[in-house]
C-alpha cells in the first residue's frame, strides 16, 4: 500500500510539473487595437560616464575606425536596430548645459564639470552639430532636452532658432557661419528634465507655469513643427501629473514619466550580475508594476484630455543596478544579462498595450551606462541580451497592435506576483502578423499553445534569445556567449500554434 501511495505521489507530482510548464495565449484579431508607434522604441544618449565620449564619439583622430569621429562599430550596430528618435543631452545633464558652448571650432569650445555624473571634465567636442547630424546618419528623430534648470527663456528660444530656422536670422546665419546651411528638422522639444528634482527641485505649481513660459517661445519655424513635452512625474507620484494637467495640458503635446526597474533595499540596488531566482523574480515583479502605475497616471490624464491628445512619454525606463565593481560610481556603468532581456521584453509588452495615449518610451541609456544596448571598452565593442530584445522587436514598430489574453501560473517572491508566460502581438502594414513570447521560468522549459482566434496559417518561423541561464551576458572576453538564433520548435496542432520554449528565453514569431 505505501508503494503504491507513492508512486500515487510521485505520478501527481509529475503532472503538477507538466501543468506547470504549460500556458494559453489567446488572440483577438477582430479586435484591432491602436498602431504601436515606433517612437516606442526610442533611445536616450546622455554626457554620462562613457555614453558619449568613449560610447559613440572618438573623435576623427582616434585610433578607434570611426565616421568622421563616430565609432563604426557602434554606428553600425545601431543602424541595424532601426532607432526612431534619440533622446539628448540627458537627463540630469540637460539642466546644466549650455548648447553654445558646444558649437564652433571644437578646439576654440570651453570646457566644463559634468557636476551631476562624475566630476568629469568634458571638452564639449560633441555638441548640437554632431549630435544632429548622428541622427541623420542613423535615420532617426532628435529629441532635444532644453536647459530650464539653469537656462533662460532666450536661451532656449535661441537654440530652436539655431537648429531649425532657413531664415535670414541671428541664429541661422551662426548655425551657417559654423558649417551647417541648411537647418534641421527637430521634431521633439523637452522643456526641462525632471524639474522635480535634478532640474531645479521645483513644486509643480511652479513647474507647470514656468513650462507654459518657456514653451510659448519655442517657435516654429519654416515648416519645422516642434512636439513639445513637459518634464513629467517620478513613478509613483500622480500628484505631479494632476497638477501639469491641470494647468497646461493645452499647452503641450506630451507629458513625460520616468520609472527605473530598482531594487534599493540594504542601501544597496544590487549587482547587475550576481543574484539569486528570488531577485531575478522580484525583478522581474518591479518591472511589470509599471503597467499599474501607467494607468494611474493615465486616468488623470484622460480627465483632463478624454480625446487623448496629449501623449503619455516614458522617456527613462529600465534597470538600475549597482556600478560594476571598480569603475566610477558617477559613470553608471552596469553589465546586462538576460535578465535585464526578459526586463525588456516584459516592459515592451506592457507599452504595446496603452500606445493610445502612451506615444514614446526611452529605455536609458543607449552606450554603457544603466540598460544599454551596447558597451564599449577602448577598441572593443559587444551587443547586450537587451539589444537582442529590440533587434527582435523591432517588426512590432508601426504595425497594429493585437489584444491577447495570457493563461498560465505566477510566481509570487515577496509581494511581487509574476505571470510565467509574457506575450504580445501584432499585424503590420503588409498583413503580417507577428507574435512575441517571453517564458519567465528561470529553469524550466514551457510548452505555449497560441490560439490564433480564427487567423489561418501553415506554421511559423522567427528568432529566439535563449542562453540557457539567466545569470548569461556578454563579456568583453566572451562577446557572443548570448545571441539570436533561428527559431524551429513552433508546430500547427489542430489550428493552434504549439511553442516548446526554454526556460528565461523570448521568442518572435511570423505567421505563415
Amino acid at each position: 500500500m505505501k508503494r503504491i501511495i507513492t508512486t500515487l505521489l510521485s505520478a501527481a507530482l509529475a503532472l503538477g510539473a507538466l501543468a506547470q510548464k504549460s500556458s494559453t495565449v489567446r488572440l483577438y484579431p477582430e479586435q484591432e487595437g491602436s498602431l504601436i508607434s515606433k517612437h516606442i522604441y526610442g533611445q536616450f544618449a546622455e554626457h554620462l560616464g562613457s555614453c558619449i565620449y568613449g560610447g559613440i564619439w572618438v573623435g576623427e583622430e582616434s585610433e578607434i575606425p570611426n565616421y568622421m569621429g563616430y565609432r563604426t562599430d557602434v554606428l553600425e550596430a545601431l543602424k541595424e536596430l532601426s532607432i526612431p528618435n534619440l533622446r539628448w543631452p540627458g537627463g540630469c545633464f540637460a539642466d546644466e548645459y549650455h548648447w553654445m558652448d558646444g558649437i564652433g571650432p571644437r578646439e576654440q569650445r570651453p570646457k566644463m564639470v559634468n557636476n551631476n555624473w562624475g566630476g568629469t571634465v568634458e571638452d564639449n567636442s560633441f555638441g548640437t552639430h554632431e549630435f544632429l547630424n548622428l541622427c541623420e546618419l542613423l535615420g532617426c528623430e532628435p529629441y532635444i532636452s532644453g536647459n530650464v534648470g539653469s537656462g533662460s527663456v532666450e536661451e532656449l528660444a535661441k537654440w530652436v532658432e539655431y537648429m531649425t530656422s532657413d531664415g535670414d536670422s541671428p541664429m541661422a546665419n551662426l548655425r551657417r557661419k559654423n558649417g551647417r546651411d541648411k537647418a534641421w528638422k527637430v521634431k521633439f522639444l523637452g522643456v526641462g528634465n525632471e524639474s522635480w528634482g535634478c532640474g531645479g527641485s521645483m513644486r509643480p505649481e511652479y513647474y507647470s507655469d514656468l513650462y507654459r513660459r518657456y514653451q510659448t517661445y519655442c517657435r516654429n519655424y519654416d515648416g519645422n513643427r516642434l512636439f513639445k513635452i513637459a518634464s513629467g512625474a517620478s513613478d509613483y507620484d500622480y500628484n505631479w501629473t494632476e497638477v501639469l494637467m491641470k494647468n497646461a495640458a493645452r499647452n503641450m503635446n506630451g507629458l513625460s514619466l520616468h520609472y527605473y526597474t530598482v531594487r534599493g533595499w540594504n542601501g544597496s540596488k544590487g549587482s547587475a550580475t550576481e543574484f539569486d531566482t528570488d531577485d531575478y523574480y522580484w525583478t522581474l515583479g518591479k518591472a511589470l508594476e509599471i503597467e499599474d502605475v501607467i494607468q494611474k497616471h493615465i486616468a488623470i490624464m484622460d480627465k483632463y484630455d478624454p480625446q487623448k491628445r496629449v501623449g503619455l512619454m516614458v522617456d527613462e525606463w529600465g534597470t538600475w543596478f549597482d556600478v560594476e565593481p571598480g569603475t566610477n560610481p558617477g559613470h553608471l556603468f552596469q553589465q546586462n544579462t538576460m535578465r535585464d532581456a526578459l526586463v525588456a521584453a516584459l516592459s515592451l509588452n506592457v507599452f504595446h498595450k496603452y500606445t493610445d495615449r502612451i506615444r514614446m518610451t526611452n529605455i536609458a541609456q543607449i552606450v554603457n551606462v544603466l540598460q544599454s544596448m551596447i558597451l564599449t571598452r577602448g577598441p572593443q565593442m559587444v551587443l547586450t541580451p537587451t539589444y537582442y530584445v529590440f533587434s527582435m522587436y523591432k517588426v512590432h514598430q508601426d504595425a497594429t497592435h493585437l489584444p491577447l489574453d495570457v493563461l498560465c501560473d505566477r510566481m509570487t517572491i515577496r509581494e511581487r506576483s509574476v505571470p510565467v508566460v509574457s506575450a504580445t502581438a501584432s499585424k503590420d502594414s503588409a498583413g503580417k502578423v507577428h507574435i512575441s513570447l517571453a517564458n519567465i521560468l528561470a529553469d524550466q522549459e514551457q510548452t505555449v499553445t497560441v490560439d490564433l482566434g480564427g487567423l489561418k496559417a501553415k506554421g511559423a518561423q522567427g528568432e529566439i534569445l535563449s542562453a540557457g541561464s539567466i545569470f548569461a551576458y556578454n563579456s568583453f572576453d566572451e562577446p557572443q556567449r548570448v545571441g539570436l538564433a533561428p527559431y524551429k520548435e513552433a508546430k500547427m496542432v489542430d489550428g493552434k500554434l504549439v511553442c516548446r520554449i526554454p526556460a528565461a528565453s523570448v521568442v518572435t514569431l511570423e505567421l505563415k
